[in-house]
């Protein structure tokens, strides 16, 4: 295992998704107890707060770029680590959920629609970012070929793929990337100085009907299925090509 992805981009996000059947208790005894069983092994994570959708929040202070998360949503768990030093530090916090969240959120293998383990990798870019993926990704492609029209411009770049990965298709990946340029910010040539272009890795697994879904050894081997995918797909083809055409423009 790698230590971290951190080092390929100017900011990376390890998250899990547990998508549930039913809606998550939100009683405030439950509520408080899990927060605190998960405190309890991540003592710095000690800021508990609900947000205006109504979620619940347990996180370590964002004083800088390496923090963890635990949100309990109406019929998802979310966990994740922001630029983990080591990818254990992010795997422990999502073991830690998947451990805690049968016995105290009633959470079993029949309830969980889906499991995701997600990789997000920010690329700060000032400029147009829908030609900065068109240049990585578009360059010989029956799409960009459209931008050789006279007075063509890359104005809404952000693809987004899904693919089977096993013959049920119930393990997925699912590729997406984000621009956040706007149509009146290439109209005006006025750019946000700090906003990222994202790549969102995500590998999603869909429990079958015919076993016993066990989300902590599902968890293991989609972890191992995104490392290798990171080592032999998408550094190659998605990191590189897209942190080349910003470094391009610097």
């Amino acid at each position: 295992m790698i230590n971290s992805y951190s080092s390929l981009c100017d900011a990376f996000y390890c998250d899990m998704h547990v998508n549930t059947e039913l809606d998550l208790p939100c009683e405030r005894d439950t509520v408080l107890t899990f927060f605190e069983r998960v405190g309890k092994q991540f003592p710095a994570m000690g800021n508990f707060y609900r947000r205006d959708s109504g979620d619940f929040c347990l996180e370590e202070e964002r004083g800088g770029n390496k923090y963890r998360y635990v949100s309990l949503e109406l019929d998802r768990i979310c966990s994740g680590c922001a630029d983990p030093e080591d990818m254990n530090d992010a795997y422990d916090l999502h073991k830690c959920v998947l451990d805690l969240s049968p016995y105290m959120l009633g959470v079993s293998g029949l309830d969980v629609a889906s499991l995701d383990v997600s990789f997000t990798m920010d690329f700060d870019c000032r400029g147009n970012h829908d030609e900065v993926i068109s240049e990585a990704f578009f360059g010989s492609t029956a799409f960009g070929s459209m931008l050789d029209l006279p007075g063509s411009r890359a104005i809404g770049f952000s693809p987004s793929v899904v693919i089977g990965l096993t013959k049920d298709l119930r393990t997925q990946a699912r590729i997406a990337i984000e621009s956040r340029t706007s149509v009146f910010d290439i109209r005006n040539e006025r750019y946000k100085d700090c906003e990222p272009i994202s790549l969102y890795f995500t590998i999603r697994r869909y429990p079958s009907p015919n076993e016993r879904f066990d989300a902590a050894s599902s968890f293991v081997d989609q972890c191992a299925i995104a490392e290798n995918l990171m080592a032999d797909k998408m550094v190659t083809n998605f990191i590189q090509p897209i942190s080349s055409a910003i470094a391009q423009r610097r």
